[in-house]
């Protein structure tokens, strides 16, 4: 029998196409597999290019980053170099205003201490007066010097703070001792208010600052008075110099702590100093760091203040008062051995001179071998020693001390005479118990320290 379904035509072209359905999908997926195999190797290709271009890049910026770090590493080198530079710089510039602190002020210091004696050698008041305008001119031509050293000094970096605890009740009664015959001669008022209080600065610095705004204050004011006083304020003190003068112009609130400004209230144009005086003030408060203040009134006045950290007044020692510079007694002085050592002959002849004065026996000293003839001979026990700090060929005058000291009296009352202001001198007077005077010295201040050290 013969098997139908199998000859049926319908069911070979079924058959048919259920294969050529297959073979269609095998060759779909195989086609799919070469299209995907070929997209990788498109891809890969692809990627392959972009490694070069990224490698390219990479190559490019190594070298510039390499360039770089050469011209960082040239720069550098220069930074190095000028800052090199910019530190001798400084170093000479501190040799250099040591040696004008010396060189500069010396002939002033003769020529005070020679005009000094003078003075108090004339009878006739037309000399007299004359002489004082004289002196004036001398201590005006000093003021001008020590304030552009000290701008100097300050903008080089040379001058350092010394903090330690200053009690303000000797150091306001000092000050105001220093303007009363300024402001008695204007018949003003100056008082002072310290509130037992006490504050941590440079005392030479704050002494000066407070200086500065006492002058300043005294110049602009016609009539009324000067007051100098100090307030708590929390952890610090703030220190207060108030005036009755015509206050500052708001126009020129700005610059009045820059160099060479002087206010337009000033009484005389031709006789007012340099316009130094707050700009001295304004640098020394910023390298103390104390805030400076000012507070002012046209027509009623002005306050400048200064802010410094506090501290316990307690235990502090009072500093010694400010002799009357008026007085011209030579108690305690007449017949005392005075032992001069000094390098500059004018200085020496000018102290000797001013010695005889005030009737001292002066003897001389150049050098240290001045010093060691004086010790073999024996024949001059001095009573009191006044030495220059810098001598001939780098020798000190602590030096020439020490030796008079070791042959004579470890107890030698003595002073060193400098217009060198730095730490190390000081330093070295505390070390050997001397007193420091600064060139061009007054010689009231002179005789009323001696006086001090021999009573």
């Amino acid at each position: 029998m013969t098997n139908r379904h199998q000859d049926d035509p319908h069911n070979d072209a079924n058959d048919l196409r259920r294969r050529i359905e297959k073979l269609e999908k095998i060759n779909a997926a195989l086609m799919n597999r070469v299209e995907r195999s070929l997209d990788q190797q498109a891809n890969a290709y692809s990627m392959f290019q972009t490694a070069i271009g990224l490698e390219s890049q990479i190559r490019v910026r190594t070298e510039q980053l390499n360039s770089a770090l050469v011209n960082l590493e040239s720069l550098n080198e220069e930074l190095t170099l000028a800052r090199d530079a910019a530190e001798r710089a400084n170093s000479v510039k501190t040799r250099f205003f040591t040696a004008v602190s010396h060189d500069v002020l010396q002939p002033l210091h003769a020529a005070q201490l020679s005009l000094s004696a003078l003075i108090e050698g004339t009878a006739q008041e037309g000399q007299r007066r004359l002489a004082m305008q004289v002196d004036h001119a001398l201590a005006s031509i000093e003021e001008l010097l020590r304030t552009m050293l000290d701008i100097s000094k300050l903008e080089a970096g040379v001058i350092k703070p010394r903090i330690e605890a200053i009690a303000l009740e000797p150091l306001f009664n000092s000050l105001v001792v220093d303007m009363r015959p300024l402001v008695d001669a204007k018949r003003l008022r100056i008082t002072s208010r310290s509130g037992g209080l006490a504050v941590l600065s440079d005392p030479l610095m704050l002494r000066r600052i407070l200086q500065n705004l006492l002058a300043n204050a005294h110049h602009y004011t016609r009539t009324g008075g000067i007051l100098v006083t100090a307030r708590r304020r929390a952890d610090h003190v703030r220190m207060e110099v108030w005036d009755t003068g015509p206050g500052i112009p708001e126009s020129e609130r700005e610059r009045i702590f820059e160099e060479f400004q002087r206010g337009s209230t000033s009484l005389d144009t031709h006789r007012g100093g340099f316009g130094l005086g707050l700009s001295i003030v304004s640098r020394m408060a910023q390298t103390l760091e104390h805030p400076l203040d000012m507070c002012t009134r046209p027509g009623r006045g002005t306050r400048f203040s200064i802010l410094a950290p506090a501290t316990s007044a307690a235990g502090l020692q009072p500093e010694l008062s400010t002799p009357n510079h008026a007085s011209g007694q030579t108690i305690g002085l007449a017949r005392t051995r005075v032992l001069v050592i000094d390098n500059d002959k004018r200085v020496i002849d000018a102290m000797v001179n001013l010695l005889s004065r005030w009737e001292c026996e002066a003897h001389t000293a150049h050098d240290l071998n001045d010093i060691e003839d004086l010790v073999t001979n024996g024949d001059c026990r001095p009573g009191i020693v006044l030495a220059d700090y810098h001598l001939d060929f780098g020798a000190l005058g602590t030096q020439a001390i020490e030796r008079v000291r070791a042959a004579f009296d470890p107890h030698l009352p003595a002073i060193i005479i400098t217009a060198d202001r730095s730490d190390e001198i000081n330093t070295a007077a505390r070390q050997l118990n001397c007193e420091v005077l600064y060139k061009p010295i007054r010689p009231a201040e002179l005789r009323a320290l001696m006086q001090h050290l021999l009573n």
